[in-house]
């Protein structure tokens, strides 16, 4: 009995179908007692007998087949979704209000690229379902490099890393996506996810409908978009004069960048992840490499305009550590200024820093790399027009990273 009463717990979704098919078994009943009670009345009997049907017994009628109808209706409809619902849902009962608490969670939709984003994801997908990734396309560096040049597809590691964070963990599929070849063999080092979604791509003809099969496969909570598919390229102007060209050799550079543009100029963006923008709770640009993941999705075009237009709270998450040849000695508010640069000014709502203090040995084994923890100048943040929100949302590891349960549970405090 207990076994069967946990299906009537709120959360489930299940009860609306009991009701609307028990709702049409009592209008059939009692359009099926109207019909016999009126067609065995005397007072009809006589009235056949004189040719004569009476006004009021054929109302009854009416009212009766209508009452039938619509009772047959609702009751194979509702009986419907309840074959459907035992058919479709999770085994256990918990699973199933699991699955419906996430449903009913905020729209976020997360911004960048790389471990930061994945991180964020990782943490978000245990409080919502309503979750959509826009990642950069703009990698050209490793096994996502090498499938870009040899294939000509656009770059596939930042969209399986952003799938993979948001799967199921245990399966067997997320461990075969997150698997690297040996550098040594003949597959150069290639993950078994990029491999996937290229082959898969090269079978049905689009790299978009791979991204959502691999979606299908991994059992994805929430979507991954690119935000283009149009073959871009990042080029960044440097402190002092000059510039570059290609994602990779940015960090690479002697100089920091001070301005990064994409070729083509005006790339498309992907409808989905402009729709997700527009519809969002909670946009989160961040965290992650600042001109190299975050900002190379603002300088799609329709992908910045959505962003200025939504009515979402917009954060940008502030990396706990510089990183060096890309933002050394940037604090949170050089940050913030970067992106301003790009055409966010107006469109960040808060920026979420960390304050949760970074072990001394930490900090030395950091340091020897030129990376130090990015120091909030609040004033000067507010200054330019944002709340500043702090939390404690650095891992406590053997490195340093942002906590995903903690950066989750602190972004979705903001949610407008």
């Amino acid at each position: 009995m207990r076994g069967s009463l946990e299906w009537l717990v709120p959360g489930l979704g299940l009860k609306r179908w009991l009701a609307l098919a028990s709702v049409g078994g009592v209008l059939l009943l009692a359009a099926l007692l109207v019909g016999v009670g009126t067609l065995w009345a005397p007072l009809l009997l006589r009235g056949l007998g004189m040719g004569v049907l009476e006004g009021r017994h054929a109302v009854a009628l009416l009212l009766a087949v209508d009452g039938f109808v619509a009772g047959l209706a609702l009751l194979l409809y509702g009986g419907r979704r309840l074959w459907l619902f035992q058919r479709t849902t999770p085994e256990t009962v918990s699973e199933l209000r699991a699955v419906s608490r996430l449903a009913r969670g905020p729209r976020v939709v997360a911004v960048g690229g790389g471990n930061g984003l994945a991180a964020l994801l990782r943490g978000l997908k245990a409080h919502t379902s309503n979750l959509t990734a826009v990642v950069t396309m703009a990698d050209d560096g490793g096994s996502s490099g090498l499938l870009r040049r040899d294939m000509g597809l656009p770059p596939p590691g930042d969209l399986r890393n952003c799938l993979v964070a948001l799967a199921d963990d245990e399966s067997m599929m997320s461990r075969l996506f997150r698997y690297r070849f040996p550098v040594d063999g003949g597959l150069q080092g290639h993950s078994f996810g990029n491999l996937f979604m290229a082959a898969l791509s090269e079978v049905t003809g689009d790299f978009e409908r791979a991204v959502h099969e691999s979606t299908r496969v991994l059992k994805v909570r929430g979507r991954v978009l690119p935000s283009t598919l149009d073959d871009v390229v990042l080029h960044a102007q440097l402190e002092g004069g000059g510039h570059v060209s290609g994602e990779s050799t940015i960090t690479a550079s002697a100089r920091l960048p001070r301005r990064v543009w994409l070729t083509p100029e005006a790339p498309r963006g992907v409808p989905q992840a402009i729709a997700a923008i527009a519809a969002a709770d909670l946009v989160v640009l961040g965290p992650g490499s600042l001109y190299t993941s975050v900002i190379p999705n603002v300088l799609v075009p329709e992908v910045r305009a959505a962003l200025a237009a939504t009515r979402a709270r917009v954060v940008y998450v502030c990396n706990v550590m510089t990183e060096p040849g890309e933002t050394d000695d940037y604090t949170a508010a050089d940050h913030l200024a970067a992106l301003y640069r790009h055409g966010l000014e107006g469109v960040v709502d808060a920026v979420l820093v960390n304050e949760a203090p970074v072990s001394d040995d930490l900090l030395a084994a950091y340091g020897r790399s030129g990376a130090r923890p990015v120091r909030a100048d609040v004033a000067r943040l507010e200054g330019l027009g944002v709340k500043v929100e702090h939390a404690a949302v650095a891992a406590e590891s053997d490195v340093v990273r942002h906590d995903p349960g903690r950066l989750s549970r602190a972004l979705l405090r903001l949610v407008r």
